[in-house]
């Protein structure tokens, strides 16, 4: 009766699982259930030719129960969505029936096989899974477990992501997680007394070459498995690794060895090895020959090599994360709404905008912004923009993320916090370059893997005229182990990438951003610097000098109306006439005649950068009574000596920059300003001179008071007279004259920077910070600091990255040249082959790290 009652409840079973699936068990039909999950599929249409056939196949497709279509005729697509428990197979057949072939999209194919069956198959599911979309699904489980590690807030996800993006995905680099410290020693240990006994006669005892093999296989197997693994990675994409020689000099040593022990006398109990060390020289192949020696070298010297390199790679980006607190850093907040001295501690992912944090001595600073209390000595970290890597800081002062107070007490208000931080900026920027760089490194790298298959085709021809010429097989091989041995691809494909990327991350050290390696060359070719006068060569700070009026006409009333038309603009021509305007009438300067106030409507900057609006202005009548009257004013620059006359054009050319103040169409009078010339601007200039860059000033101002200006600091050419509006046609014209222009400017000239060939991005940090933050795409180099020796530092780094690189190059192609030469000539044993190899790839490597040096 149990066994009944098992039977019964195994077929209800059946039945409700058939009835899950739409089967319906009392008519034996299958039943779509208008509720059921829907998946959408997209085919690719192969024969549709006529556009009315489109109709017939929707209405077949319909036709099933549940499925909606629709075919896009232009593209040949089909956009159907079905049920999920209808077979895109069915679908396909159903197209199939009007002589078009209907093939599933690689999305779609993905979709189907990503979805759960609905009639519970899981057994067959992993065997029609093809291997690529089964690989795919194993690298999406593997990056959402990380995901789910980091956490979301942990900003480890985001560096994982940029880590996969920015390596290769072509399997051409020995994997470095297999590259360890202990693979190295035990390959050290057991290679040492092979090569001993090879080399040294006196300790050949009985049967030492099987004792060699013995301590030899582990070595060529398991240490040299890293070099092994991505030769096979790369033939299995059709790619070439780049240590593919040497994991086949490896493996043919080997292979050799052992043959060599087995058929020949040189695995007899007495037989004694004597090292030769040219290919004449080698024994006959009936008294055999070893290369265990070779092969246990190889491996040895190769991983001691990577090991190095890797050592001395030091990532700017990793050096960025250490000086970047967690989000869940403990940091000191001052309540706002308690009493002084009272703090709380807050995770740094809570503080704002405005809050005000203490920072005690040795700790970090986790946000950018201005010290409201106390002072202390900083260290700047990693991003250098004074010179100096300690400062003294005091109230008022900016301080940003990446800083360390190293003495005192002080208490900051913050301004940026997170990702706004510049510390966070700067890594974006560096991320960034590394990924355009690595992208761009990629046609280096299958350049210098063309050498794998070429050394490999040398090395079979000579070891076939060897024997042919020579009729020695022991000189022959040893001559092709040798070609093998001497090939260095790794150094020529990384030596563009590591100097460029030493000197990127070694500017943005000293303040300077730039874009990617392209630009790194282009501005080595720069051979003409455009500085915009305002923002690079002048100080940011400006004075009112002189106001000189038209007779009859009043200079403070000049001076007021100025102030009032410039008072919405953050220039530092417009803050310089506010702040006189403001100080004279603070003064009282003028008497009551003068407005304290003047209201302006309407204000506007036209193309020209000229200031209008209508201004309220004090007007007599015949009676003498004083009425305001509504005026249009003007604030212009002139831009030639024709645009004014008498006292005014005297005024304009005598001094400083100058402004004309003109309302109801009569210039009333002349503002002139004067700004200060950076300290290090007349150096600065030299330097670029005696690097042959022609130095130019593009200005608004007119000739005269411009050239005067260039002349004391040394400016070979002035452009004057030049409109906001004008000055990107005029960078422009410059280019067409076959120069190869820098643009120098601040965030007032953006429009300019983006046509010339490199823009240069240079101001007050509050600028720079803005655009570094916002990650501007118009900017190709970014300068944090404000001295002008940037410059010429940026042009001489850059002009030195493109020569270690040009001469590393050069090297490369002349080593492997006359390595192979040597080797196919039988003068280069095949050890001293492989020595000569990880020597020049580790000279190399050291010249590219010498584009870390930034000379200041």
């Amino acid at each position: 009766m149990d066994r009944i009652d098992q039977v019964a409840s195994a077929l209800e079973e059946a039945r409700a699982a058939a009835r899950a699936v739409g089967f319906d068990v009392d008519s034996g039909e299958l039943q779509i259930d208008e509720d059921r999950p829907k998946v959408s599929y997209a085919f690719e249409l192969e024969g549709l030719t006529n556009a009315p056939d489109i109709s017939a196949i929707e209405a077949a497709l319909e036709a099933v129960h549940g499925v909606r279509a629709r075919i896009v005729f232009p593209k040949a697509t089909a956009w159907i969505t079905a049920p999920d428990t209808v077979d895109p197979d069915d679908l396909a057949a159903v197209i199939e029936g009007f002589g078009v072939r209907a093939v599933l999209t690689d999305a779609s194919l993905r979709r189907r096989y990503m979805h759960p069956d609905p009639t519970d198959r899981p057994s067959r599911r992993p065997r029609r899974l093809p291997w690529k979309y089964r690989r795919h699904l194993e690298d999406e489980e593997r990056s959402l477990e990380r995901a789910r590690r980091a956490g979301f807030l942990g900003g480890h996800e985001d560096r994982l992501r940029v880590a996969e993006s920015a390596q290769p995905k072509d399997l051409l680099f020995t994997a470095r997680d297999l590259l360890t410290p202990s693979r190295l020693l035990v390959c050290v240990a057991l290679a040492v007394p092979v090569l001993l006994m090879t080399y040294f006669p006196a300790l050949q005892f009985e049967g030492w070459q099987w004792v060699t093999l013995g301590l030899a296989l582990p070595v060529v197997t398991w240490g040299a498995w890293p070099f092994h693994r991505a030769m096979v990675g790369g033939a299995r994409r059709g790619l070439t690794a780049l240590d593919a020689a040497s994991s086949v000099a490896v493996i043919a040593a080997t292979i050799w060895s052992v043959v060599m022990l087995l058929f020949t006398t040189a695995g007899d109990l007495g037989w004694q090895s004597h090292p030769q060390w040219f290919a004449f020289e080698h024994r006959r192949i009936a008294d055999g020959e070893l290369f265990l020696d070779v092969a246990c070298g190889m491996t040895v010297l190769l991983l001691a090599g990577r090991l190095l390199t890797m050592r001395t790679r030091i990532s700017l980006l990793d050096e960025m994360d250490e000086h970047r607190p967690a989000p869940l850093h403990p940091v000191e907040v001052v309540p706002r709404h308690k009493t002084a001295g009272g703090v709380e501690k807050l995770p740094l992912q809570e503080v704002n905008v405005g809050d005000d944090i203490v920072i005690n001595a040795g700790e970090l600073i986790p946000v950018d912004g201005t010290v409201v209390g106390g002072s202390c000595t900083i260290n700047r970290g990693l991003i250098n923009t004074g010179g100096r890597d300690l400062e003294r800081v005091k109230v008022n002062s900016y301080v940003y993320a990446g800083s360390r107070n190293l003495d005192g007490r002080i208490k900051v208000r913050v301004v940026h916090t997170g990702h706004r931080t510049r510390l966070s900026a700067v890594h974006r920027w560096v991320r960034d370059a590394n990924i355009k760089q690595h992208r761009s490194t990629l046609l280096s790298t299958r350049t210098a893997a063309m050498l794998i298959p070429a050394a490999l085709g040398l090395a079979a021809l000579d070891f076939v005229l060897w024997v042919l010429i020579a009729g020695n097989l022991n000189a022959a091989f040893a001559t092709a182990l040798a070609v093998l041995a001497s090939v260095a691809p790794v150094a020529l494909a990384l030596s563009p990438a590591l100097a460029i990327r030493h000197g990127i991350e070694a500017a943005v050290r000293n303040g300077i951003l730039i874009r990617d390696g392209a630009t790194v060359r282009q501005t080595e070719m720069i051979d003409t610097v455009v500085f915009n006068r305002v923002g690079t060569l002048a100080g940011s700070a400006m004075g009112v000098e002189t106001v000189t009026a038209a007779r009859g006409e009043n200079p403070e009333l000049i001076l007021r109306v100025a102030g009032a038309l410039a008072l919405e603009s953050d220039h530092p021509v417009s803050q310089a006439l506010v702040r006189a305007a403001r100080e004279a009438r603070d003064a009282g300067a003028g008497g009551e005649d003068i407005p304290h106030w003047i209201d302006v409507a309407h204000a506007e900057i036209d193309a020209d950068g000229n200031f209008t609006g209508l201004v309220e202005l004090p007007a007599v009548s015949s009676d003498g009574t004083v009425t305001k009257t509504q005026v249009e004013a003007v604030l212009w620059r002139p831009r030639t000596m024709s645009d004014l006359g008498g006292r005014l054009a005297a005024a304009v050319v005598s001094g400083g920059t100058p402004l004309i103040v003109r309302w109801k169409g009569k210039d009333r009078g002349v503002i002139s300003l004067h700004d200060a010339v950076k300290g290090d601007a007349q150096e600065a200039v030299e330097q670029l001179e005696d690097m042959g860059v022609e130095t130019v000033m593009l200005t608004r101002d007119t000739y005269p008071v411009a050239r005067r200006y260039a002349d004391r600091i040394g400016v070979s050419r002035v452009l004057a007279g030049i409109a906001p509006a004008r000055k990107p046609h005029t960078v422009r014209s410059l280019h067409t004259q076959g120069a190869t222009v820098a643009m120098v400017g601040d965030s007032s000239v953006l429009p300019t920077l983006r046509v010339a060939d490199i823009g240069i991005l240079m101001g007050d940090d509050d600028e720079t910070d803005h655009i570094a933050l916002s990650g501007h795409d118009g900017v190709d180099i970014i300068v944090l600091r404000r001295d002008v020796s940037a410059i010429p530092q940026l042009i001489a780094q850059s002009r030195r990255v493109c020569r270690i690189i040009d001469q590393n190059i050069i090297f490369a192609w002349g080593y492997n040249a006359v390595a192979l030469l040597a080797s196919v000539a039988g003068v280069l044993h095949p050890m001293a082959a492989t020595v000569l190899m990880l020597g020049s790839s580790l000279l190399i490597e050291a010249r590219s790290n010498s584009a870390r040096t930034f000379r200041r």
